[in-house]
């Protein structure tokens, strides 16, 4: 029976999130599995991998393939870089210790990069946010001076409408004398 570690999708459409499974490959992709190994959600920005290490080492060593999304997950989280250091202690290149040593390393150095990553991206949306607020202030200046313009003007017509109102019929019966 060939075994496959893959992906099965679940989540509505448009909003997929996969569990990650041990199946044989002539099952369906949403069918039948042998395993459940975790889950992963490509929706949360960086993405979001649970899975179980060891299950998933120990199925890699009994020699399931892994489909190419299913491998990149895997090296990701280290599950292949566990079983090339398990090669190098059966071989004796190094002891057990060593190869723990190197894992939490690269591990180490992992969980730095991911911990960047999501602090750039919130710095970023916060930079994002700051300049909005400010693009906004800058229009409600520009609206607050246009109705403030537009209200001088309206008030300077009222003025010079009411001077013409006041100042006209004085004028007219003076014009009326001067025609005789």
């Amino acid at each position: 029976m060939a075994v496959k570690i893959r992906l099965s999708r679940h989540g509505r459409k448009g909003k997929p999130f996969y569990h990650i499974i041990v199946a044989d490959s002539r099952a369906p992709r949403d069918g039948r599995f042998i395993e459940r190994l975790g889950s992963y959600n490509p929706m949360t920005n960086p993405a979001t991998i649970d899975i179980d290490v060891e299950r998933a080492l120990y199925w890699v060593n009994q020699g399931a393939q892994p489909t190419l999304t299913a491998n990149r997950i895997l090296s990701y989280k280290g599950v292949l870089l566990r079983k090339h250091l398990q090669g190098g202690v059966a071989k004796g290149a190094f002891s057990q210790e060593e190869a723990d040593r190197r894992f939490a390393a690269w591990l180490q150095e992992k969980e730095a990069k991911i911990e960047a990553k999501r602090q750039s991206l919130t710095s970023q949306k916060q930079d994002t946010a700051k300049s909005r607020l400010e693009a906004e202030a800058k229009v409600n200046e520009k609206r607050a001076e246009a109705l403030r313009k537009k209200h001088e003007e309206q008030e300077a017509a009222k003025k010079a409408e009411g001077e013409e109102n006041t100042t006209a019929p004085a004028e007219a019966p003076v014009a009326a004398e001067d025609a005789q």
